[in-house]
């Protein structure tokens, strides 16, 4: 009897010490795949954490990454050009302290937002001086989508958003996410500027929608005259060529820059022509003999594109200038109430704080800059 009852025990404490073993294996193996998942997204960890502590704040870019921004922005770096004067437009640009654009890129910029003087010009299209980047300890960067920028900016312990627009309704969704990462103020300045955008494209669509195609004017956008470089379809510049009431000479090349003959420009003899912001002036064209032929060099419709803050021709934000500007070039007699100097002075007074005169205006529209 004693030894049944010495059996039964040791047989129940053979059992409990099975139990507790596999307890504490799966106890490890849990405590393992916590540690392992950890490890494998230290991204997430931090993410979840900034989150919880109201620190930061998750956003997905436009290259469909997810970046975990600071929830206090002081200190911008944008690699950027157009979108230095989107920071400014949302009421960042002091913060701008690491740039791509300097005083003789876009004169105006630095005009009408003066601290830009401050900032350090650490960037081309594709190298970055990190020493100088850093000494300046930006909160953020921001860079166009795909920009070589991007990765060593990221390696560098720097959130790095990347942005991009090729029409106006991605326009639109650039302002709002950057209004959205700066803050409370700056999405309510983006959605002014949305409201104007879209207010301007209706009243000009309005007119332009009504105009047969067979009497819209045939536009051509010239980029660059050495080498020969046009811009085609699936571009910012069809997209205002478009709501201005024209047709794009260029449309059956896709993208931008594209290179090509004065031959093909002569066989799409277009009505008009429109020069790059800051390439030359219309005389390079209007005195050379070799185009002479063309129908929009007979009726002196060739035109240097205004260039203010940013470029209007080319993915910034007086884009919602430009549209106006072709609207009243393309079809002045549909047109006739739209003063271009006057609607200039008002954009810079409403979104970049600054009273230009109208002289000042004029010379934007003349693609000239500011008188020093």
């Amino acid at each position: 009897m004693y030894r049944k009852r010495k059996e039964k025990r040791l047989t129940a404490l053979m059992l409990s010490a099975a139990l507790i073993l596999v307890l504490a294996g799966c106890g490890g193996d849990n405590a393992n795949r916590s540690s392992a998942s950890s490890s494998a997204s230290p991204q997430a960890s931090q993410a979840q954490a900034a989150e919880a502590s109201g620190t930061g704040k998750t956003i997905t870019d436009t290259d469909g990454r997810q970046v975990t921004v600071p929830a206090q922005i002081n200190k911008i770096a944008d690699t950027w050009p157009a979108h230095n004067e989107v920071v400014t437009i949302l009421g960042a640009g002091s913060k701008i302290v690491s740039t791509i654009s300097t005083p003789k890129s876009v004169p105006w910029l630095y005009k009408v937002n003066p601290q830009m003087n401050n900032a350090v010009t650490a960037f081309t299209k594709s190298e970055a001086q990190m020493e100088e980047v850093l000494k300046n300890k930006p909160d953020i960067a921001f860079a166009s989508t795909g920009s070589p920028l991007i990765q060593p900016l990221e390696n560098a312990g720097i959130p790095t958003v990347a942005l991009n627009f090729t029409n106006f309704d991605e326009m639109k969704e650039c302002f709002r996410l950057t209004g959205q990462i700066l803050g409370d103020d700056a999405s309510r300045r983006a959605d002014s500027f949305i409201d104007y955008l879209d207010g301007k494209l209706k009243e000009i669509t309005a007119v332009t929608s009504k105009i047969p195609n067979s009497v819209k004017p045939k536009v051509l956008h010239i980029q660059s005259l050495s080498p020969l470089q046009v811009d085609g379809k699936n571009t910012m510049i069809q997209n205002w060529i478009e709501v201005a009431g024209g047709i794009n000479a260029a449309e059956e090349l896709s993208g931008n820059m594209k290179p090509v003959s004065l031959e093909q420009i002569i066989s799409w003899n277009p009505d008009y022509i429109m020069i790059g912001s800051g390439l030359a002036d219309t005389d390079h064209i209007m005195d050379d003999p070799a185009w002479k032929t063309l129908n929009a060099v007979k009726n002196g419709h060739v035109y240097n594109n205004p260039s203010g803050a940013f470029l209007w021709d080319r993915y910034g934000a007086e884009a919602a200038l430009q549209i106006q500007w072709a609207a009243k070039t393309l079809h002045p007699d549909l047109f006739q109430g739209l003063d271009m100097v006057q609607e200039t002075v008002s954009f810079y007074k409403q979104f970049l704080n600054y009273d230009l005169t109208k002289e000042e205006a004029q010379l934007i529209i003349d693609s000239k800059p500011p008188v020093k």
